[in-house]
C-alpha cells in the first residue's frame, strides 16, 4: 500500500509538506504542491481519511435521518444537501427511519459510532429521548422541514400555515366555496396541524362554513391515502367543488381515482397540491400547488450544519423559505365570477 512517506520520496520533500499540500494548510509553494500532486497521482496514493480524521477530528461526513428515502420530497431535499456536501468534499449517510422513533434512536447512535460532523434531520417529530440523546453526544444538528416546539434548534422549513391559508384563499379567490380538504395526520405538529389550520382560518375569514366532515384524514400524505380518501371526501361533501390537498402526491392519489370515477378534473372538480414535487407536472392535468423550494431547503440546512462544524459553536437560528404558487391546469375558476 502507498503511504504519504513514499509520496513525500517521490516529491522530495518532507512528510510534513505532503500533509500540509492534501490537507490544505499553508506553508508550501505553489510548485511544491504541483509535485506533491503529480507524485501523489503517478503513486495512485488515495488519502487515509480515518487517519485524517484521527489528526482534524473531523471525518467529513454527515448524516441525514429521512422518514422515506422513496419520497420525491426528500429526494429534492437531498439534491441540496448533496450538492453543497460534494463540493465541501463531505460524504452523506442517510439513515430512513420509516417513521419510527426507536430506528431513529438506533441510527443516532449510529451516526455517533461513525464519527459524523453533523446530522440534518428531516420532516417528522424528534422525541424528547432523541434531543436528549443528540446533547448528549453534542454532535451539531439542522432540522430540516421539521422544527421542536420544546427545544431550540435551528432549522429550515416554509411556513405551512401560511401556505394552507394561501392555498385555500387561492381556491376562493377562483370563486369556489364549497371547498374540501385532504390532508394527512391532524396530530403532526409538523404538517398536520398547521396546513389544517390554515384551511379552517381562510375559510372563516372568507365567511365560508367549515365542518370537520369536510377534512379526511391520512397516515402519512401518500398516494393511497389521496386514492382512498377522496371517495370518502365526495360521499360527506357532495356539493364539494374544490379540494386542497396538504401534499401532492395525495392530489395525484385523488385526481387518479377521479379519473376512474368519470369525474373531469378541473371542470367538475378542482384540486390543488403542496410540494410541487415532480409528480405535479406528471399528473393529467398538470396540477396547481405551493411550491416548497425544496431543493433550496436541503442546501439552506446544509449551509447552517457546516457553520456550525467550521465555528465549532451551536447556532439557533430559525429559517423560513418563501413559498409560491404554481399555477397549472387543476383549477377551474367558477362561471360565478
Amino acid at each position: 500500500m502507498v503511504t504519504i512517506r513514499d509520496v513525500a520520496l517521490k516529491a522530495k520533500t518532507s512528510i510534513a509538506t505532503v500533509s500540509r499540500v492534501i490537507n490544505n494548510k499553508p506553508g508550501f509553494s505553489e510548485e511544491t504542491k504541483q509535485k506533491v500532486q503529480q507524485a501523489m497521482k503517478e503513486l495512485d496514493y488515495e488519502t487515509n481519511e480515518i487517519a485524517r480524521s484521527l489528526i482534524t477530528n473531523k471525518t467529513n461526513t454527515i448524516g441525514v435521518i429521512v422518514p422515506n428515502i422513496a419520497s420525491m420530497l426528500t429526494h429534492d431535499l437531498l439534491n441540496g444537501i448533496e450538492n453543497l456536501s460534494q463540493s465541501r468534499k463531505y460524504s452523506i449517510i442517510v439513515c430512513y427511519t420509516y417513521s419510527n422513533h426507536e430506528r431513529t434512536m438506533e441510527y443516532l447512535k449510529t451516526l455517533k459510532e461513525k464519527r459524523v460532523d453533523g446530522i440534518i434531520f428531516t420532516s417528522e417529530n424528534l422525541t424528547d429521548k432523541n434531543i436528549e440523546y443528540i446533547k448528549k453526544i453534542n454532535i451539531p444538528i439542522v432540522l430540516l422541514s421539521t422544527f421542536s416546539e420544546k427545544y431550540k434548534l435551528p432549522f429550515v422549513k416554509v411556513d405551512d400555515y401560511q401556505a394552507s391559508y394561501a392555498a385555500v384563499e387561492y381556491l376562493i379567490g377562483k370563486g369556489h366555496k364549497n371547498i374540501g380538504m385532504l390532508s394527512g395526520d391532524p396530530n403532526d405538529k409538523i404538517a398536520g396541524e398547521p396546513r389544517i389550520k390554515g384551511y379552517k382560518d381562510a375559510l372563516k375569514k372568507h365567511h365560508l362554513f367549515s365542518n370537520e366532515e369536510h377534512i379526511v384524514v391520512g397516515n402519512n400524505f401518500s398516494f393511497e391515502d389521496g386514492r382512498t380518501n377522496l371517495v370518502t371526501l365526495l360521499e360527506k361533501f357532495p356539493e364539494m367543488t374544490a379540494i386542497f390537498s396538504a401534499s401532492d402526491e395525495m392530489a395525484a392519489g385523488a385526481i387518479a381515482t377521479a379519473h376512474e370515477k368519470k369525474i373531469n378534473i378541473p371542470e367538475e372538480l378542482s384540486i390543488i397540491g403542496y410540494d410541487n414535487i415532480l409528480v405535479s407536472q406528471m399528473v393529467y392535468p398538470p396540477l396547481t400547488t405551493i411550491e416548497q423550494p425544496l431543493y433550496d431547503m436541503g442546501y439552506t440546512a446544509a449551509e447552517m450544519l457546516f457553520q456550525q462544524i467550521d465555528e465549532k459553536e451551536l447556532i439557533n437560528k430559525e429559517v423560513y423559505l418563501p413559498f409560491k404558487i404554481i399555477e397549472r391546469e387543476s383549477v377551474k375558476v367558477m362561471d360565478s365570477l
